[in-house]
């Protein structure tokens, strides 16, 4: 089974590294990586070419201006052409060199999609977890408070993407939301949970905030639950971040 990764970067020299490596790792070797670079004008570039040679014709290198992250990222999954596709931030990594062969060991015939858990780890020091983010209480109807599963971890048919279309880049900060709303709660396609941690993310980000980012992220939440034609309330919305506050002050994964 072929899995493509994407890679959307923009001046990130100071951690593709792991990135890359992290995919060079891997013990699954069907795979192709498709980098898609927004112009950088730090040495981001230099540092793919110095491992162009490891890949083994396996990379995929697009270099130009773009519209955002998630023009990027449909820019490369355009070009993919693995069975599977995923995405891997440059700002992140897997967890360690078997993620690969779970995800193709666990995409059977009866799944469309499949995600684990992600740590979020300090920017400067990854060995420091400040979060696990933890998918095992996922549930189809929880995509009405707000939730998804970590889209770092979510791998999926190329077939989804072709039938359900790219990210809407009209959104600033959840048209990944938007897409799994669209695939999974409207789409319902078939979902399997991987109970192991699959992608390491470095911190930052909206949705680490507080709580003026989490209306940005409701405002666009709601647009898409219109655009949908859902019915949708804040009162869900105020629920997830409760929620989620209460599980952060008690030092408790979420």
């Amino acid at each position: 089974m072929k899995i493509s990764i994407v890679t959307a970067t923009w001046n990130r020299a100071d951690t593709i590294r792991s990135t890359i490596e992290s995919i060079l790792s891997q013990e699954h070797q069907d795979w192709e990586h498709i980098i898609v670079d927004g112009a950088s004008t730090d040495n981001t570039l230099e540092i793919v070419e110095e491992y162009r040679p490891q890949y083994g014709g396996r990379l995929k290198l697009i270099s130009e201006p773009d519209r955002g992250i998630y023009d990027a990222m449909n820019k490369g999954l355009r070009l993919a052409e693995g069975d599977v596709v995923g995405l891997l931030n440059s700002d992140d990594f897997f967890a360690d060199s078997k993620t690969l062969s779970r995800i193709s060991e666990g995409m059977t015939d009866d799944v469309d999609a499949i995600y684990g858990d992600c740590d979020i780890v300090d920017f400067a020091d990854v060995s420091r977890v400040t979060r696990h983010y933890l998918n095992k209480g996922f549930k189809r109807w929880k995509m009405r408070l707000g939730y998804m599963p970590s889209h770092p971890t979510f791998y999926c048919r190329r077939d989804v993407f072709e039938h359900y279309g790219d990210f809407d880049t009209s959104f600033r900060i959840a048209a990944d939301f938007d897409w799994l709303l669209r695939t999974i709660y409207v789409g319902r396609i078939r979902l399997r949970y991987l109970p192991r941690t699959q992608t390491i993310m470095r911190d930052g980000g909206v949705s680490n905030g507080g709580f003026a980012a989490h209306r940005r992220v409701m405002a666009e939440h709601q647009r898409s639950f219109e655009k949908l034609g859902l019915w949708y309330s804040p009162v869900c919305e105020f629920v997830r971040f409760g929620h989620k506050t209460l599980r952060k002050m008690l030092g408790m994964a979420y």
